[in-house]
Parts: structure tokens; sequence; C-alpha cells
């Protein structure tokens, strides 16, 4: 079996690149997505989801770079155009949502789309025994599920 530098098997880490830039083009969606909740959010609830907005996007840049780098460490080359990000992109797009509940819920979707690309290349990774990926995705899940949960709880009604 041929392994790359890293000791990794060099078929095995050109699919896990291709699902990482999977997931660098839907996290740049998700990104500019979080730009225009930020920019656009109306209402009794624009001082705190503005900034909220401002601290997801700006964790959202650094998970971007991160994947990038773990691409180029494997091997591969990130991708880094806006046709390439389209192409890939599995969410929703969010277009002028000024309203609260709506951009909470669109967050909590981005986040379960990003979950499910996370998990394949979670998979993917463990079985070639990828420490590097495994670790990076591994914290990216743990935190975007406490972020659903909490989200989640932002929008249920109490009585």
């Amino acid at each position: 079996m041929k392994t790359n530098i890293l000791g990794l098997p060099v078929k095995e880490s050109a699919e896990i690149i291709i699902e990482l830039n999977t997931l660098l083009s839907n996290f740049q969606v998700y990104y500019q997505s979080l730009r225009g909740l930020h920019w656009n959010i109306r209402g009794k609830r624009f001082f705190d989801l503005h900034l909220k907005f401002e601290e997801l996007y700006n964790d959202s840049q650094l998970k971007i770079d991160l994947i990038a780098e773990r691409i180029l460490t494997l091997g591969g080359t990130p991708l880094h155009t806006f046709e390439d990000y389209l192409k890939h992109n599995k969410l929703t797009v969010g277009k002028d949502i000024s309203n609260d509940e709506k951009a909470i819920a669109l967050i909590v979707a981005s986040l379960s789309q990003l979950l499910k690309i996370e998990r394949i290349i979670l998979s993917k990774s463990g079985a070639i025994n990828d420490e590097g990926t495994q670790t990076m995705i591994s914290d990216f899940i743990a935190q975007q599920e406490k972020t659903i949960w909490m989200m989640n709880a932002w929008l249920e009604e109490t009585l």
C-alpha cells in the first residue's frame, strides 16, 4: 500500500481530501449566511443576535482556515472559488433574513447539514487512523452539537 509523507494511505487520503473540500465549501456558504444574518437582523433581539452571529462567523472563519490547512497537510489543494463552493454546497443559503426565528432556524439547519458531512469525514479518517483529521472534526462536532442544543433551546416557547 502506497502511503503519503504522513504515513497515511494515498488513495484513502485523497477521498478524505474530497470530503474536506466539500466541508470547506459548505462552511464558506455557512459563513456568508452568518454575515448576512449579522447585517440584516432586526427587532427587539437585535443587540443579542447581532453579537451572537458575529461570534459564530468568527468561529466559522477559523474553522475554514483549519479545514484548508488540513487539506494542504494531506497533500491536497483547498477549493477557493465561489463557483466551487456553490457546486459543492448542500446548505440552504440565507438571503435577506431579518427575522430572529428564521435566522436561528437557518443556523440549526446549516449546522445539522455540516454535521452529516463531518460524520462522513470522521468515519473515513478513523478507518485509516488519520488522527489529525479525526481530532479536528471531533472538536467541530462537539462544538456544533452544543450550538444546536442552545439554538433549539432559544427557539422553544416557554409558558
